[in-house]
């Protein structure tokens, strides 16, 4: 294979990946919290034996569009959304994850947890209990949550200095990178029978697919006519030396 296979062969393979992000983007539109993702692509040079240089196609990593989803109000005085910047604070197996649902519950021993069943924590990093028979819940702008049986706690919410850093996991929750640590209260407000919806755009993302489907189609030609080019060369170097 020579250097122009190569280097449509590479634009291939980063169509390839960035088809499956889209895909997951287009299977998350209705996931609570969701963040549009992308593909950074750059470019790579390479210096070949002849001193040649070569541009190739590099992804270079992720990227979450990180603006806020439009709420989806709900009838559940348990569900908040945050309007602004921050990130709930939840325990999961006994460590400390991240997450922007605020799809919330009580579970048997009427602890507040998120729909996968993570411990919600407030300040201190202590569990929110609210007994189950309470009523008139009430969680204001700051995250104070009251009942009728009194003030059962304070949501905790955390920001960080680059929220791209945060590594996504299962359960729309993120963990932290190395080294990497939560830097203060955030300023967002919370918004009690709400939940934050998915930021990704159907049409866009759609248009996104056709263009990079198309695009990887190109390169798949590109390829087959340099191979037939070659293939034709060597078949006709061939019948001139018999």
């Amino acid at each position: 294979m020579e250097n122009p296979s190569y280097i449509a062969l590479s634009r291939q393979m980063a169509l390839g990946r960035q088809m499956s992000i889209i895909a997951n983007n287009v299977a998350n539109m209705n996931t609570n919290a969701y963040k549009n993702e992308g593909m950074m692509f750059v470019e790579h040079l390479n210096k070949t034996k002849t001193g040649e240089r070569l541009s190739f196609t590099q992804d270079l990593r992720l990227v979450r569009n990180l603006a806020e989803g439009q709420f989806h109000t709900t009838s559940n005085p348990l569900d908040v959304a945050i309007s602004g910047e921050g990130y709930f604070v939840v325990e999961n197996d006994g460590n400390t994850r991240y997450t922007r649902d605020g799809s919330f519950k009580l579970n048997t021993d009427s602890e507040l947890v998120t729909s996968q069943g993570s411990l919600v924590l407030g300040d201190g990093d202590a569990p929110i209990s609210i007994p189950s028979n309470a009523t008139d819940i009430s969680i204001t702008r700051d995250g104070t949550v009251t009942s009728s049986a009194g003030t059962a706690g304070k949501l905790k919410l955390v920001s960080f200095e680059n929220e791209q850093l945060l590594v996504k996991e299962a359960g729309g929750v993120y963990s932290l990178a190395e080294n990497q640590e939560p830097v203060d209260e955030a300023s967002g407000e919370i918004v009690q029978g709400a939940v934050e919806g998915s930021n990704v755009q159907g049409i866009i993302e759609m248009t996104r697919m056709i263009n990079t489907t198309r695009g990887y189609e190109s390169m798949a030609k590109f390829i087959k006519q340099e191979h037939d080019r070659q293939l034709k060369a060597i078949q006709s170097l061939a019948s001139t030396r018999t």
